[in-house]
């Protein structure tokens, strides 16, 4: 695990990480509702008003970002403050390596660095292999709320 970097995002990272959020959304067959782009990015991560932080892997022997872990905070009227974990990527030839376990980690410390109650994110139900990562963890499975969406 010597050849991977784990830090914290920096605006320079934008690209790749678009990059990143693409080639997931070509995994789970929605690239057309990919609509982000770098400046929104800019603007909502690093502006007067962040409403993003990321962790990103970084390959040491090949200069370029691996792996992706996207969050925000939000609040539970039973909970308190939570951190959402966006999305946590890892690129396809890199999977299988333990980066995904080295991004939740550093983003469960994180978390409990910051005094979050919690963490909470999405799965697709035919992800399988993010389910059975995510159950290493302990996580639980909700079925009993249904997500809802608004778009503008």
């Amino acid at each position: 695990m010597s050849d991977y970097i784990i830090r914290p995002g920096v605006r320079a990272d934008l690209p790749e990480v678009l990059d990143l959020i693409k080639e997931l959304a070509v995994y789970e067959k929605a690239l057309h509702e990919v609509c982000n782009t770098i400046s929104m990015m800019e603007k909502d991560g690093f502006g007067d008003n962040p409403v993003f932080g990321f962790f990103v892997v970084r390959s040491a022997s090949q200069q370029r970002l691996i792996g992706l872990a996207l969050y925000y905070y939000r609040y539970s009227t039973w909970k308190g403050k939570r951190l959402y974990l966006e999305d946590l990527i890892v690129t396809e030839s890199e999977r299988g390596k333990g980066l995904g376990k080295m991004l939740m980690n550093e983003t469960i410390a994180f978390a409990k660095q910051q005094k979050c109650t919690g963490m909470m994110w999405q799965a697709l139900d035919w992800n399988t292999p993010a389910l059975g990562f995510y159950k290493t963890y302990g996580a639980s499975f909700d079925e009993e709320w249904v997500n809802c969406n608004l778009d503008f």
